[in-house]
């Protein structure tokens, strides 16, 4: 059983929970995931790690409540508990990997949307950490929708708003801030992470490509399983099949297929969509689990 340390609203519907989990804490990495399950018939819900601390064997989660599954989150307190916290899975950000004085030398910038800014947050965090800043944009549809915000601005080099209805800084969407900072600010950046809805990090990383900006995309949103076996996440990066889960969640953003990623989405929902798919993609609609091989 996994104890809920503490739970507070961000936003409308969007919750933040500190979870002890100290197998977990010792071992994640920013840009990794859990699976949660509320209990033994609850659903298995994947979610990015927003946050951890080692010391104190916890490890942060952000979700939108919006499903039966996460409404049900959302009514856990202080005190309760998860049956099942399981992770650390997926693989880190590859910034985790590189060699810190060659980083240093990279001007980053992370594009944040909506619930997105949760596991920005983690990455940024490190970067800090490490002594390198970033930039950072946050969008939303309007400022009752931004989190996370003054957690970021403590830890990131520059940070931006962009909000649709202009409540809230840039009036405008993050494409706006990132043409803004490019073109008539003259900033060369070498590499940008977005993470968001999918409909952003498609026109971002269009926009980025234009620009020769280097671009991952993390593809978290669309995972639902979370071992490969469902077949949800799965989409194309280039020439090759991925799958969100188990290859991911982050990708080279100009190679990815959003149009087809967000159809599948659509199809997914429903249990003949899921069975069209099925049949559709035959062997290759399966990433696996990993470990059994049958992915294979």
């Amino acid at each position: 059983m996994f104890k809920i340390m503490k739970k507070r609203l961000l936003a409308d519907n969007i919750y933040y929970m500190d979870i002890e989990a100290r197998n977990v804490s010792k071992r994640c990495l920013p840009g990794e995931f859990v699976i949660v399950k509320l209990d033994k018939y609850g659903e298995r819900i994947p979610l990015t790690i927003t946050d951890y601390d080692r010391q104190k064997g916890t490890v942060a989660i952000v979700f939108q409540a919006l499903g039966a599954s996460t409404r049900l989150m959302a009514e856990l307190e202080e005190g309760d508990y998860f049956m099942d916290f399981v992770g650390p899975l997926g693989n880190a950000s590859e910034m985790i990997s590189e060699d810190i004085e060659e980083l240093k030398k990279k001007k980053i910038l992370f594009v944040a949307g909506g619930v997105g800014t949760a596991p920005v947050y983690p990455q940024v965090k490190w970067l800090h950490e490490h002594g390198i800043p970033c930039d950072v944009i946050i969008g939303a549809r309007n400022k009752d929708l931004l989190i996370l915000v003054e957690e970021t601005r403590k830890i990131a080099g520059n940070l931006y708003i962009a909000t649709d209805d202009g409540t809230a800084g840039t009036k405008g969407l993050v494409t706006d801030v990132i043409k803004d900072q490019v073109v008539n600010k003259g900033i060369k950046y070498d590499l940008c992470v977005v993470i968001g809805p999918m409909i952003m990090m498609k026109f971002a990383c269009m926009l980025t490509k234009e620009l020769g900006i280097k671009t991952i995309a993390s593809m978290n949103p669309i995972m639902v399983d979370g071992t490969g076996m469902c077949g949800a996440c799965r989409l194309t990066v280039g020439d090759s099949v991925k799958f969100a889960c188990v290859d991911g969640p982050e990708f080279d953003g100009h190679l990815i297929n959003f149009d087809e990623a967000m159809k599948r989405m659509q199809t997914y929902k429903t249990e003949e969509g899921r069975e069209l798919l099925r049949v559709q993609e035959g062997e290759s609609h399966h990433g696996g689990c990993g470990i059994c091989g049958g992915e294979k």
